[in-house]
């Protein structure tokens, strides 16, 4: 829920002020945010429904399928966000790049070279697929990486029981 609020925030912040460096910023800190659900899901997993012990393994899966999940959401949110409210974004977001690498000092070359690949990223967008392709690797890598730092945190082994004599 927090990357979909994200999504509708994005759009109309970029359209009244199409700074791509400060709202990728705040993207990647809701990103950060939602994806804390992995931990919670997972601790919640492992002491409520699995005796309070978790493996390596069984954390890292637990935390990829809500990572899916919300990754998923977040696709879904920009999908209908992008087709319905911002249609020219990917224009929007190759005319800052080229601005933003012109105003650096960029040479002649570097900047044929970059707009040759924003022309191919601007393709590539214009199918629906590759919109969720591209969607998908800006926000699974994140959650991919916050399940695997969960599962390394949560694991635990079942304690051993203990004889008395």
């Amino acid at each position: 829920m927090v990357l979909i609020l994200w999504i509708a925030i994005f759009a109309t912040l970029c359209y009244r002020n199409p700074n791509f460096e400060g709202s990728m910023l705040l993207g990647y800190s809701a990103m950060l945010v939602a994806f804390s659900f992995i931990f919670v899901g997972t601790k919640n997993f492992r002491d409520n429904y699995n005796n309070g012990f978790i493996t390596f393994g069984k954390a890292f899966q637990v935390g990829l399928y809500i990572a899916l999940i919300g990754s998923s959401a977040y696709v879904l949110a920009w999908l209908i966000d992008y087709y319905v409210f911002v249609p020219d974004f990917m224009d929007k977001y190759v005319a800052h790049t080229i601005a933003k690498a012109t105003a650096r000092g960029a040479s002649t070359a570097e900047l044929a070279k970059l707009k040759e690949e924003m022309a191919f990223d601007a393709k590539i967008y214009k199918n629906p697929l590759g919109v969720i392709l591209f969607t998908y690797i800006e926000v699974l890598p994140v959650g991919l990486v916050i399940a695997l730092i969960t599962a390394l945190i949560l694991k635990r082994k079942p304690q051993s029981a203990t004889v008395s004599a």
